[in-house]
């Protein structure tokens, strides 16, 4: 397979900055000077426009342009404490003493003890530098917090914005727990039953904290026995979603309609890619758009993929991120989690984890014969709300490493799936 998305030119470095209100932002460039006065005069980035001043804490050793946009991708979805020292790895020379940024604490110890008795949880220490897995985005605020008696738990604070979508997220953790579905963690109840607690006008949520083994992003993605791990637990998950009391069959996610509001977002604000995505569209709407509506539908966990797992050295400990679960079509999950593999690296995309898991879903027949069909054009739709992220943030190097690895996605159709299929 041709995975070869850019000239060969090593001229390109990744970089961090810390911005003024202590965010990281991971970006690359040819050119570190012209790109850091861009960054200082509010005309690099939307994320540092509105962040200035910006600092430029540490840059990578020069490398060719795709190599450099699967290491900025690669930082971008770690913790915010784990990027330094993931960029320094990269760096022509090492320093001795690693750059160490922590999240400012913006509230007192009493008050975190205050809300942890919410729960009937004696705090006892904080841990400012414990890393959490996840998503930071999706929180205000989160901190590792340990009892008395040596439990752990992480607290998050809540944007009131996102507060029904987390009550909805709690009891569907707590319906699958019940169910025993395993390797899930539901959030903690209050004494009322209550999964989110008002403290003060802001709101707040409790899970325990689980431990896990990082991932190395380096290779991970050719561990064979990742592939039956992960088609285990949506295997499990399809049987026990079953019947969810709290949640509509009939409200369904449609990629398709995404896909043509985003076409037309592109057309209007983006005319620079109108072109390309213009090919990609035509290519899906050949065959899988009229098939789209006809596939079957189910519960996903909606943003399934390696970095929303918690592993242990040999198996799956937990699974996180539900923020997008819901109804959609039942090859949506494992669509994206072959998808976000294969963007690490493209040649994985026919290696053992990738065969091994879609061995066991078909196995299973919990995906239908028809969805099958169109695993590489589903792949493909998925990567437009990659796309979309991308666009809503102006960062163009990850626009055009999108872009790449949809035309590569389509180039080698025939390839990937023979050898899926």
């Amino acid at each position: 397979m041709n995975t070869k998305t850019g000239k060969k030119n090593k001229t390109w470095i990744v970089y961090i900055l810390r911005c003024s209100d202590e965010s990281l932002y991971t970006g690359i460039s040819n050119n570190m000077e012209r790109r850091f006065a861009a960054h200082t005069q509010g005309k690099a980035a939307k994320y540092t426009r509105s962040r200035r001043p910006v600092e430029l804490l540490t840059t990578s050793a020069k490398m060719e342009k795709i190599e450099a946009m699967r290491l900025e991708l690669k930082i971008k979805s770690l913790p915010k404490e784990n990027k330094l020292a993931a960029l320094n790895k990269h760096a022509e020379k090492k320093s001795k003493a690693v750059i160490r940024v922590t999240e400012r604490n913006p509230f007192r110890k009493e008050t975190l003890k205050a809300i942890a008795a919410l729960w009937q949880i004696q705090l006892k220490k904080i841990h400012k530098n414990m890393t959490i897995q996840g998503s930071p985005e999706r929180s205000v605020f989160r901190i590792v917090l340990e009892d008395e008696n040596g439990k752990i738990f992480i607290l998050e604070q809540i944007p009131p914005k996102s507060l029904e979508n987390k009550k909805r997220i709690a009891a569907i953790l707590d319906f699958l727990a019940k169910k025993n579905l395993a390797r899930v963690q539901p959030y903690l109840a209050s004494g009322k039953g209550e999964f989110v607690i008002e403290h003060k006008n802001n709101f707040w949520q409790m899970i325990p904290f689980v431990r896990g083994v990082a991932l190395d992003r380096g290779k991970y993605m050719y561990d064979k026995w990742r592939g039956p791990a992960l088609a285990e637990f949506l295997i499990n998950l399809r049987r026990k979603s079953k019947s969810l009391p709290f949640q509509n069959p009939r409200n369904v996610f449609s990629l398709k309609d995404y896909i043509y509001k985003l076409i037309r977002e592109i057309n209007l604000y983006n005319k620079d890619i109108k072109d390309e995505i213009q090919n990609v569209a035509a290519f899906l709407e050949k065959d899988f758009m009229p098939a789209y509506e006809k596939m079957p539908v189910v519960f996903c966990h909606g943003d399934y993929h390696p970095l929303n797992v918690i592993w242990s050295a040999a198996d799956i400990r937990c699974v996180i991120d539900w923020e997008f679960c819901g109804y959609k079509s039942d090859l949506y999950d494992a669509a994206n989690l072959i998808g976000c593999i294969g963007v690490e690296d493209p040649q994985s995309l026919t290696g053992d984890l990738v065969k091994c898991f879609i061995a066991d879903m078909k196995k299973a027949k919990i995906i239908s014969k028809t969805s099958w069909m169109y695993l590489l054009e589903f792949i493909v739709a998925l990567r437009f709300a990659w796309l979309s992220g991308w666009l809503r943030r102006e960062d163009t190097e990850m626009i055009s490493l999108e872009l790449d690895y949809m035309r590569l996605l389509i180039d080698n159709k025939n390839i990937l799936q023979k050898a899926w299929l």
